[in-house]
């Protein structure tokens, strides 16, 4: 069975969603835009400086970037549960603060051992920060709207590599600028004291629900009301267990989170070493480039991922959400990847780079709305995390194994065809669950939204 578009909202349905969007997804952005800029500015310290001052190898690099992703994924699950507990407000603002006090810590690291301790305890800081805000979203709006919120909240990714390499060029520049700190260290203090201020601000600004909302209407905030506590009850009378066990037994939430491995380990390989191919480039074109020219290079692929992904997902949200929006760009992002070292020049590099990041892009905010179409409560909670917990496994493989096939080989041919190996699981994984879907005699694929 196909789902078609949803028929047209009412007024009070368009001006709450429309208010929703303007008031809480920019802000919950922002707070991605900080959180993915700070977890991933070793990339752009590592080529600058970094490596150098602190003498590490490609995997004590790829280790050291990786080893963020254990204590993320220990505390995950319990962090979400404890934002389902206590409030999504709340614990955002303190997940926040914890990982902007983290952050700032490495201006001053000195060694391999101290900066391998630092990222793994900036990933226990910041632990269920990603999956507490799909589920923060996902609990403002109906599942038939979820799909745009979740793209103009997913925008903030790419936009971090597209405003945030050339602002972290920019911080590097400023080489002993600040009581003569090196401008890899002065650029680790440049974005982790936004998140710390930011973090203050969300305590404040943020609210758990439509009727805590005072710039909602009585009208709209009875609608929003209404049609989440009716969404919720319809989910939790077709699926017997709305339960923590629940989705931890959940074949479809493995599923999921198979998937999701795969995309996310062409995220991390893309975001962790394209600064380093990049500089690469300067042998094959007989160049140098200052460390801002480097932002703006590596910001390239990540604009039209953005305007891809924006198109993408709006395609999505028109037709019903379709196996193809997920499964074509992870077949894409496959055939892609490998390509990217095989090219002859610095131009086709960055072109098949492109390719790759708008596939991963345009996949991620439509492979969102699936979980919270089955899943309510706590199983939600536990469920969107124990996703993206597997998901971000990769986080951790990702760069280790980049950097440890590149020091075997002496390049990145044979890593990134290990990436594109990944993501070709997704794709396949993608297209199973959607005829388990067809087959099953309850249609699980089709109630998790995706045909």
């Amino acid at each position: 069975m196909n789902r078609s578009a949803a028929p047209e909202a009412p007024p009070v349905a368009r001006s709450a969603i429309r208010k929703v969007s303007i008031r809480l997804v920019p802000f919950v952005a922002l707070m991605f835009f900080i959180n993915y800029l700070d977890r991933t500015a070793i990339g752009f310290a590592a080529p600058n400086g970094m490596n150098g001052d602190l003498a590490l190898s490609a995997a004590q690099f790829g280790f050291a970037s990786g080893v963020f992703f254990i204590g993320y994924i220990i505390l995950e699950v319990p962090s979400n549960l404890a934002l389902h507990k206590f409030g999504a407000r709340r614990w955002l603002a303190r997940i926040m603060i914890s990982w902007g006090v983290v952050a700032l810590l490495f201006t001053w690291v000195q060694n391999f051992e101290q900066l391998v301790a630092l990222r793994f305890l900036l990933g226990v800081a910041e632990a269920g920060f990603f999956p507490g805000a799909i589920l923060f979203l996902s609990l403002w709006v109906p599942s038939q709207y979820r799909g745009r919120i979740l793209m103009l909240f997913y925008l903030a990714q790419p936009l971090t590599t597209v405003i945030g390499a050339p602002l972290a060029g920019a911080l590097i520049q400023q080489h002993g600028v600040f009581f003569g700190l090196e401008g890899w260290r002065f650029m680790f203090m440049g974005v982790a004291i936004p998140a710390i201020v930011v973090g203050i601000i969300a305590w404040f600004y943020l609210k758990d629900k439509p009727a805590d909302a005072k710039w909602l209407t009585p009208e709209e905030q009875t609608w929003l009301t209404g049609a989440l506590e009716a969404e919720r009850e319809t989910t939790e009378a077709s699926e017997k267990h709305p339960s923590v066990r629940h989705a931890f037994k959940s074949g479809r939430v493995w599923t999921l989170s198979f998937i999701y491995f795969g995309f996310i380990y062409g995220l991390y390989a893309l975001a962790f070493f394209l600064p380093t191919i990049i500089d690469g480039f300067q042998a094959a074109a007989g160049t140098e480039f200052d460390v801002f020219e480097k932002g703006l290079i590596t910001a390239i692929p990540y604009l039209p991922a953005a305007v891809v992904m924006y198109f993408w997902s709006k395609d999505a949200s028109k037709r019903g959400l379709k196996t193809w929006h997920i499964a074509v760009p992870a077949m894409l992002g496959a055939a892609s990847i490998p390509l990217a070292l095989l090219v002859d020049s610095p131009a086709a590099t960055i072109a098949v780079i492109t390719v790759t990041a708008c596939a991963i892009f345009a996949a991620l905010p439509n492979f969102w709305t699936l979980p919270t179409r089955f899943l309510t409560g706590a199983a939600a909670a536990a469920g969107v995390a124990l996703i993206n917990t597997v998901g971000n496994l990769a986080g951790f493989s990702a760069p280790y194994v980049t950097g440890a096939i590149h020091d075997w080989t002496g390049g990145y041919e044979t890593a990134m065809a290990v990436v594109g190996g990944f993501m070709l699981l997704s794709a396949v994984l993608m297209v199973a669950l959607a005829r388990r879907g067809k087959s099953a005699t309850a249609p699980d694929l089709e109630e998790a939204g995706a045909r």
